[in-house]
């Protein structure tokens, strides 16, 4: 940022500063400071949904382990075979497994989406980098005429 300084008329002694605002300075310095506070509050939404995650699997581990100990009861009582259980139980590990699948999947394309974004910002920076150089190199020349 440039400092411009001017003398008062001689009654008045004082000098008087008048920064010259950058456009180029306002956007980078507010961005940045967005961009930051954007940053600072990753940890707070990790560790939420960390936590998030916790207590449901608290929850789920309470439930059903209580769950478990009624449930012998009760189909031992209507006399179910348990080899329909085994079928179930066959059931429930391929959706596990088909969720898990899709799990790593989604995680995979969002890292690959990421990695998009971040190569499309280096693309950019160099763009903007060489038209900057261009840019001055033009200005230069215009000053020197």
């Amino acid at each position: 940022m440039e400092i411009e300084t001017k003398i008062v008329a001689k009654n008045e002694p004082k000098i008087e500063e008048k920064s010259k605002i950058s456009i180029c300075d306002l956007t980078k310095n507010n961005t940045s400071e967005i961009l930051q506070k954007m940053e600072f509050q990753l940890p707070v939404y990790l560790q939420g949904y960390t936590d998030l995650f916790t207590k449901y699997l608290h929850s789920f581990n309470t439930v059903f382990g209580t769950c478990r100990i009624s449930e012998k009861q009760f189909f031992d009582k209507l006399g179910i075979n348990h080899e329909v259980i085994e079928d179930i139980a066959e059931y429930w590990n391929f959706a596990k497994n088909l969720t898990i699948i899709q799990i790593e999947t989604y995680s995979k394309f969002v890292q690959d989406y990421i990695d998009f974004r971040i190569s499309t910002i280096d693309s950019l920076d160099e763009s903007m980098t060489s038209a900057l150089e261009y840019y001055s190199k033009s200005l230069s020349k215009f000053n020197k005429k």
